[in-house]
């Protein structure tokens, strides 16, 4: 019996030695070998439903670990597929590897059966994109596609694998693993930034989800707290400061004027953490251009014109953080903790509404109500998207996911077993919209077969709603928004799975709290009132500064 290693029994080694715990996909002819050394290695290998879904597993589970995500598609269709998720990873700076099979080099060089560029169509939306073209240099590309998908700013990686070149023996072993050094600030920036905040009357901070990339989030509360500076977040680093903190004003990203946005338009001097352009474009919450803006993070700022900063503090955040908390003195009460209030105030509005359907405020209190605290919520993109990032609450970092900077529907439900899978023993409910729910539904069968236990919660406006409520502020009329469902309890017990329909007389809290308790995957179909949508814009262009 041979005891020659092939290149795709390499790979999983190599895999292996990058401590990837499971492996996202589908299977394919041209990545059988692939599939094959992965039957006997101590990784998981997730059959998924689609490569859309697999690679938004991959997406998912890179966010919450802070390690590469891995999805597998063969080549043609099934590598086209990963790619929104692929993008999603890269342009939110999830770290992940996706892994394609693609045809025999002798057929690369001309038209043929399924055959694209995969190397190049995957260069775009990736940090790193490399084919192996000879066995001797995979264990090199393996480690350059982890280290650039988890290094710096984390961001997607691509490998193509050909078949023949999978087939033949690669004689190079695995490479070690080492961490990278943490990258020191230089003291001369440090000592500038905190010249410039002990200078501030009102400084401001808006912190990003770097900072939770970072594990971060206790050196900013420490800052914030020694310091009195009022911290806002942005939609994807909602939790990185407790909302219960005296000092969190909530998430900044609607389009529309907020209570939060008093504060940036108050703020001399705001201080941006670990925040990445495509959360919030710097347009929206500094139209002016004229405030003093400090950079701090692992990269150097991206270049636009509102977002001219003054002052850069480069390097681990953590070291970043602490440093600064030394140098910077605390200052007195803070004159926007009123804004704080105001929104307490607006979230508690609605929490013995009895309206039927439920208006959005109503659906969000009962869950923040049935939910543990380090419940894992994984958002999905549309109009509950804006309404969850809003006024959902978060005490802790990574326990309410959006995608917000690529923002694709469909990740919710695919999300929710990734997160399900990482933290078996935590609760995940994936909040969506009926049309992202469908864009990904077969992947219920994928939970069912898992044994997975999480909830599904369906916003039902049978509509594109978002749109809806864009189109009728944009143009004072909807068009093309309306479709039709089908009965989302009959769809689950199909799958296998449990599910509920919220009537005018039922209580969502309770569902919530008997499905979280309940083994098996649930489904929540409950209508929803988007008519509070047109009402939230009216409210916000009328509101009045607070002090």
């Amino acid at each position: 019996m041979s005891t020659t290693v092939t290149t795709a029994q390499r790979l999983v080694e190599c895999l292996e030695q990058e401590q990837v715990e499971r492996v996202f996909g589908l299977p394919g002819e041209e990545n059988m070998a692939v599939l094959d050394a992965l039957a006997d290695s101590p990784i998981e290998f997730i059959t998924t439903r689609h490569e859309q879904g697999a690679a938004f597993m991959a997406d998912v589970h890179g966010r919450l670990s802070g390690r590469a995500g891995v999805c597998l598609a063969t080549l043609g269709p099934g590598a086209t597929n990963l790619i929104t998720g692929v993008a999603d990873a890269n342009m939110d700076h999830a770290p992940l590897v996706a892994i394609a099979g693609q045809a025999s080099t002798h057929r690369l060089h001309k038209e043929s059966h399924q055959v694209l560029d995969l190397k190049g169509l995957f260069q775009p939306i990736t940090k790193y994109s490399s084919s192996v073209v000879e066995p001797e240099i995979l264990p090199e590309i393996v480690r350059k596609a982890f280290k650039w998908a988890e290094g710096g700013k984390p961001g997607a990686s691509f490998i193509e694998l050909p078949e023949n070149v999978a087939a033949l023996p690669c004689p190079n072993p695995p490479l070690p693993v080492h961490a990278g050094p943490e990258a020191v600030p230089a003291e001369a920036s440090l000592e500038a930034a905190a010249k410039l905040l002990n200078e501030a009357k009102h400084p401001l901070i808006l912190a990003g989800n770097g900072v939770i990339r970072s594990g971060a989030s206790g050196a900013l509360s420490q800052l914030a707290s020694a310091l009195n500076i009022p911290v806002a977040n942005t939609f994807m680093a909602k939790g990185v400061l407790p909302f219960r903190h005296p000092l969190a004003l909530g998430s900044v990203g609607l389009q529309s004027q907020d209570f939060v946005n008093f504060g940036f338009h108050k703020a001399d001097v705001i201080v941006c953490i670990g925040y990445d352009l495509v959360e919030y474009p710097p347009k929206l919450w500094h139209p002016t251009g004229d405030r003093t803006l400090i950079h701090i993070d692992s990269a150097p700022a991206e270049v636009d014109g509102h977002y001219n900063v003054s002052s850069e503090v480069i390097g681990d955040l953590n070291t970043c953080l602490a440093r600064l908390t030394d140098l910077v003195d605390p200052r007195e009460e803070t004159i926007l903790r009123p804004l704080r209030q105001s929104l307490i105030d607006d979230m508690n509005e609605h929490r013995e509404d009895t309206q039927f359907p439920l208006k959005p405020q109503k659906l969000i209190w009962d869950l923040r109500t049935a939910a543990e605290l380090d419940a894992v919520v994984i958002t999905d993109v549309g109009a509950h998207k804006l309404w969850m990032a809003r006024m959902f609450r978060c005490e802790l970092p990574n326990t309410c996911l959006i995608s917000n900077g690529f923002a694709s529907m469909g990740i919710a439900l695919p999300g929710a077993i990734a997160a399900a899978a990482l933290y078996p023993e935590r609760q995940v409910i994936a909040v969506t919209g009926d049309a992202g729910f469908l864009m990904n539904v077969q992947e219920l069968e994928t939970a069912v077969r898992l044994n997975q236990s999480f909830v599904v919660l369906i916003w039902n406006d049978n509509a594109y709603g978002l749109i809806e409520w864009k189109q009728v502020r944009e143009y004072g009329r909807k068009a093309f928004v309306d479709f039709g469902n089908p009965d989302f309890v009959q769809l689950a017990h199909s799958f296998g799975a449990s599910g509920v329909r919220i009537g005018p007389d039922d209580s969502l809290e309770a569902a919530l709290r008997e499905a979280l308790a309940t083994p098996g995957v649930t489904i929540i179909d409950c209508p929803v009132d988007y008519s509070e949508n047109l009402k939230l814009t009216e409210r916000l262009g009328e509101l009045v500064c607070p002090f």
